[in-house]
């Protein structure tokens, strides 16, 4: 028998990378470096529950005090309009008009740079600036960022001591938002609901008119007082540094009730005279939220008033971290809200919902690839399966690295693209050790040498392989050109998938020859003989 010893010499580059990692010691360190990669990735990516979308968009605010809305309408808002309408990449405008102030809503197309939007809705304003009518306040451009419009936490808290006024909820929570909005990668947090603390003018319109007073001079005077006076500072001979400053005029209701509105008759009127003044919440807020609150027992409770405080992340950033952090810094406060009969509740958690999808999606994944493992048990063999199994992971390793690096996130779509190319990672690594285990089972190449039979395999599916991955790749990237919502909403499949299919066929060139030669037996081609 004439054995084969000559090297084959493979014309694909599917066997050429057979034949350079088959017996390279640096085939296992690159194995563990990819899912190490891998792992790392899956760690550290920022985790979302939906993939992020960039949406843009501007509202600019005209005042034009004493204007009526059909004379805003007609000196701002048309002529505002027109010139938002020159702007490239606007898909929407909608103008609004009422009295002394117009409003125009300006909306690009999805996938818009924001940045470079906002600069030009600010830079058609100033270039037109002459359009705006005499006694016009300077336009006020407020830009849209859904990133953080939308908040990632909401928590809501109530109070269930009955003592506790209107205002000191609220005057709690603003010092917790205080500390929250100093957290790492937070955006903004507001708070919503509650009543802020505030000194109450309620005028006696009867003693107003007694003493021929107006609304308008009550207050004008009001007003005046609330400038604060700039301190005076000066040096002595001796270099000393003497400052002058004048005390503030309001610190207490009482104060406010001495402050002189007019003289009648040669006597001042003092504002308590015709008003009464009270330091209490913002009456004028008649915005309130309540909320009812589930027991151990499964019962609700009674309606109460509640405070909200939200908050938003940054672009880019870990959802599920942030919203940790948030939930550690409550921790922090529980036991002196407790004291104070004020608890919480959080009643919007997205890092939670994002970490329990990805958790879960991650779950059927590694559940897939143990089915298509039984099934190649059963077709193949378990030490073929064995060797088709660690293909998997070490693709999804190289994809999820790749997806690190481009900047994108791990949420429902992005494991969407994963699952959804599962079964098409799999062929490349099934073709090469099919061929492989054909040839091994041929009575031709029972004398062949292990390494030349593995390479020849390889190189022998290599053009077909390449071809279909290629066919299947050119498939996905149409999707990369879809767009407004759609194609931002499954922008991560025509971005992951084809780097898996690339991926899988690196790995199956190189990983399974390698494997292959290792673990696959030959058969005793002299017993199926004798058979």
């Amino acid at each position: 028998m004439n054995k084969d010893i000559k090297p084959y010499e493979p014309s694909d580059f599917s066997g050429k990378l057979a034949k350079a990692f088959i017996r390279s010691p640096l085939t296992v360190v690159l194995g563990v470096f990819v899912l190490a990669i891998g792992y790392l990735s899956l760690m550290i990516m920022p985790r979302e529950e939906n993939p992020q979308m960039v949406v843009s968009g501007s509202t600019v605010i005209v005042a034009l005090p004493g204007a009526s809305a059909a004379e805003i309408q007609r000196v701002i808002v048309k002529p505002l309009e027109r010139k938002m309408k020159e702007i490239k990449g606007v898909e929407n405008i909608y103008g609004t008009a009422m009295d002394n102030v117009g409003i125009v809503n300006i909306a690009f197309f999805i996938g818009e740079a924001k940045e470079d939007s906002n600069l030009k809705v600010y830079d058609k304003i100033m270039q037109n600036y002459d359009i705006f009518p005499k006694g016009a306040m300077n336009p006020i451009v407020k830009p849209l960022d859904i990133d953080i419009d939308i908040p990632i936490v909401s928590v809501a808290f109530y109070s269930h001591n009955p003592k506790m006024s209107k205002t000191e909820l609220y005057d709690k929570v603003k010092k917790i938002q205080h500390h929250i909005n100093g957290l790492s990668n937070v955006a903004v947090t507001q708070i919503k609901g509650g009543n802020k603390t505030q000194f109450n003018i309620e005028v006696d319109l009867y003693k107003l008119s007694g003493y021929n007073l107006s609304m308008g001079q009550i207050a004008k005077t009001v007003q005046s007082l609330s400038y604060s006076v700039p301190s005076v500072k000066n040096r002595t001979k001796d270099n000393k540094i003497v400052m002058v400053g004048v005390k503030n005029a309001i610190e207490s209701e009482k104060d406010i009730g001495n402050i002189i509105v007019a003289k009648y008759r040669g006597s001042p009127i003092y504002l308590n005279q015709v008003a009464k003044v009270t330091k209490s919440y913002d009456i004028q807020n008649f915005k309130s939220v309540q909320i009812s609150v589930k027991d151990e027992d499964g019962k609700f409770s009674p309606l109460q008033d509640q405070v909200t405080l939200t908050v938003s992340k940054l672009q880019g950033t870990n959802a599920v971290l942030i919203a940790n952090s948030v939930r550690d810094e409550l921790e922090n406060f529980k036991s002196s809200l407790h004291k104070n009969g004020i608890s919480y509740v959080i009643t919007r958690n997205d890092g939670q919902r994002a970490d329990e999808a990805v958790n879960e999606l991650v779950y059927h994944l590694v559940l897939s690839i143990l089915i298509i493992a039984v099934l190649l048990v059963v077709v193949l063999g378990w030490r073929e399966s064995l060797i088709v199994t660690f293909t998997v992971p070490a693709i999804l390793a190289i994809t999820l690295f790749v997806a690190y690096l481009t900047g994108q996130t791990i949420n429902r779509i992005t494991l969407f693209a994963f699952l959804l190319s599962l079964g098409l990672l799999v062929d490349a690594a099934i073709i090469v050790i099919e061929n492989i285990h054909r040839h091994y089972h041929d009575d031709a190449s029972k004398d062949c040498d292990k390494d030349n039979l593995m390479i020849r395999a390889t190189d022998e599916i290599g053009p077909p392989t390449n071809i279909a991955t290629l066919a299947i790749i050119m498939t996905m990237i149409p999707m990369a050109f879809v767009g407004q919502m759609m194609g931002q909403f499954m922008q991560p499949i025509p971005y992951n998938v084809p780097v898996a299919l690339i991926s899988s066929l690196f790995i199956a060139y190189i990983f399974t020859p390698y494997l292959a030669v290792r673990l696959l037996k030959r058969p005793d081609f002299s017993k199926k003989g004798a058979h």
